[in-house]
């Protein structure tokens, strides 16, 4: 039987990912923490020999705004809801990561580069949504491609993708493929979990993931190694939600919802993928290490004893080409 493996994986997208729903008075603290919330992870990465995907928005990758705006593709989405849409205001961001740390963040990957195990993936060009009303297979292209050729710039070989709001559109794999993308994030394989647009979020669906980080409402979500000739699938098993001071009466109850599936996978051979992402930790940092800490020495047990490993999404797709 094969050995479990436990992937993070990061969505990496500083304000990019919340500018549609968020104001930046309202939201900015928690994007500048990510700035401590980095380095912070990666020595707990690194203490614990985690190898993490870090699926960033191409946008990051820029220290200076004009070389953002020089590599931005000539074909942009066109959604229905224009705000979706960030070259709306791209042009006016600050001139350099400096005067605007909450949109540029090219240090932060250096940052990462310098720790072993970490992945940077792709989370699209400008985080790209796929199943919002108006976009289409063109566009979607064209932000892919910007993506892998300014990872590119950086000696970066885009290999792992996570779509944004995961909102995974199985007729854009090709195009992924193509521009040589060989996996990606899916969505746990559970009807509250299904990809859609925003509008089709219900509440219900809201208030059963929320219920399902506590209570094993749709089981643990691991699953064995998977084969594939093409595009390989590796779904996410768990969000890790952030410390909450309303809800920290119920975290040993989150605890124990994601530790029982380390120790599932572990047991069974098969794959748990917790993903989250890092301005989750902009926000009450200590309370999110120390719990994510705990996660970790669970996961250290269960590697002595069962001899689960960690791997990144591109080591696991390599390790499934293989088999």
């Amino acid at each position: 039987m094969k050995t479990g493996a436990l992937i993070i994986s990061l969505d990496f997208e500083l304000f990019w990912g919340v500018r549609d729903h968020r104001t930046l008075r309202d939201y900015g603290a928690k994007i500048l923490g990510v700035r401590k919330a980095i380095p912070a992870m990666l020595e707990l990465f690194k203490e614990f020999g985690i190898h993490a995907t870090w699926a960033t928005v191409g946008f990051l990758f820029f220290d200076r705004k004009q070389d953002l705006l020089a590599c931005c593709p000539e074909t942009k989405p066109s959604y229905n809801n224009k705000a979706l849409s960030p070259y709306n205001e791209v042009t006016s961001i600050g001139e350099t990561e400096q005067d605007d740390p909450y949109h540029l963040g090219r240090s932060l990957l250096e940052l990462i580069r310098t720790y072993p195990g970490q992945e940077i993936a792709s989370h699209t060009f400008s985080h790209y949504y796929c199943l919002e009303p108006g976009q289409d297979a063109r566009a979607f292209s064209a932000d892919m491609q910007a993506a892998v050729r300014v990872a590119s710039t950086l000696g970066i070989k885009m290999e792992s993708l996570v779509f944004p709001r995961n909102q995974t559109r199985p007729e854009y794999l090709d195009c992924c493929h193509n521009a040589g993308i060989h996996c990606y994030r899916g969505n746990e394989n559970n009807w509250i979990y299904s990809a859609g647009a925003a509008e089709d979020q219900s509440s219900l669906r809201r208030i059963l993931r929320l219920a399902d980080s506590y209570l094993n409402l749709t089981g643990h979500n691991t699953y064995p190694w998977p084969t594939t000739n093409g595009m390989l699938n590796l779904p996410s098993s768990r969000f890790l939600r952030p410390f909450s001071r309303r809800l920290a009466w119920a975290d040993p109850l989150r605890k124990r919802r994601i530790e029982s599936a380390i120790r599932h996978a572990a047991r069974n051979g098969e794959i748990f993928h917790l993903w989250w992402h890092p301005h989750n930790f902009g926000a009450n940092l200590p309370e999110n290490l120390q719990f994510l800490r705990g996660l970790l020495e669970c996961f250290a047990a269960m590697r002595t004893r069962h001899g689960i490993e960690s791997l990144n999404m591109a080591e696991a797709a390599e390790r499934t080409r293989h088999a």
